[in-house]
């Protein structure tokens, strides 16, 4: 009983980093830098970057640089704009007009 309720809280622990949008490493890497496979840039070994798909990178790997919203009224739409690298949430049928939102994932 004690196991299954420790594995319960570790597993509830956890959740919250499954949420997370990340992803591995740039596939190409030479000893001084490091290509970014979204834009076909190369990048100093080291360096951080926000690449066109809104993505924090370093050689390592890239993590979303946004929040994605999850809890908003059901008639209301969430956007990703690419130039704030923000998703926009706002009413269906009025865009200008916007909506809350009541959770979130990422970062």
């Amino acid at each position: 009983m004690t196991t299954h309720l420790s594995l319960a809280l570790l597993l509830c622990a956890l959740l919250p980093l499954a949420d997370g949008f990340c992803t591995a490493g740039p596939q190409q890497v030479t000893a001084t830098h490091c290509l970014d496979e979204t834009d076909n840039e190369w990048h100093p070994i080291g360096s951080s970057w926000r690449n066109s798909a809104c993505m924090d990178c370093s050689c390592s790997g890239c993590c979303a640089a946004f929040s994605i919203p999850r809890k908003f009224p059901a008639d209301c739409v969430s956007v990703l704009d690419p130039v704030a690298c923000k998703y926009k949430v706002y009413k269906r049928d009025n865009p200008s007009e916007e909506c809350p939102v009541f959770g979130a994932v990422g970062k």
